[in-house]
């Protein structure tokens, strides 16, 4: 794992030419500067200290047991695998990344435990600045319920994870908007990041 704030510069998914011009590769797409997928370090680190006072929980867990130990402690009761590829998810990827990285908050908490690959989680700071978080092979991350956050595949377009669930499976995004900064999960989050910030500024 490694997380930093990000460098701030406008990033997308780069877009096809239209026709009758011949789309790009995949290759020539990363290439182009701008796009989510590359790196966008600022070169200012953040601790996974830091992380947790916005209530990001990260963890190195290397064996399916450590998994069935924290699913125990955390009450999660599903999981399953995904694949997000151009391999895997054919003509559909290039629309799903772009889903993925539309800024958006869940109303439970999203773990990942990476098992191949790579990938950036991006989450809002107090200060509504982006954190970057790159994860690789045994990075585990917990996301809280009402983080604004998005996701991104990096360069290889590559990333297998395991997802872990309370309840039934499901991955239901609420993108950013008047309605989800009112939304009860959301207010629930910020109470709960602005009072550890108190109690480290007590400190």
């Amino acid at each position: 794992m490694k997380a930093y704030w990000y460098d701030n510069s406008e990033v997308g998914y780069p877009t096809r030419p239209p026709l009758p011009l011949r789309a790009p590769t995949i290759e020539s797409l990363t290439s182009k500067q701008g796009d989510q997928r590359l790196p966008h370090d600022s070169g200012r680190a953040v601790s996974p200290t830091e992380l947790a006072k916005l209530g990001v929980f990260y963890e190195k867990l290397s064996t399916i047991e450590d998994i069935d130990t924290l699913a125990q402690q955390r009450s999660y009761k599903n999981r399953d695998e995904i694949v997000v590829s151009p391999d895997k998810m054919g003509d559909k990827y290039e629309g799903m990344v772009r889903n993925f990285f539309n800024e958006h908050l869940h109303e439970d908490e999203e773990i990942r435990w990476i098992r191949d690959g790579a990938g950036f989680f991006d989450v809002r700071s107090a200060d509504d600045d982006w954190v970057r978080i790159r994860l690789v092979k045994d990075d585990l991350i917990v996301l809280p319920a009402g983080i604004y956050h998005r996701f991104t595949t990096d360069e290889d377009n590559y990333i297998k994870a395991m997802r872990l669930f309370k309840e039934d499976p499901k991955w239901t995004p609420l993108n950013r908007g008047s309605e989800t900064d009112h939304n009860s999960q959301r207010r629930e989050y910020v109470q709960m990041r602005d009072s550890r910030a108190i109690e480290t500024l007590v400190k």
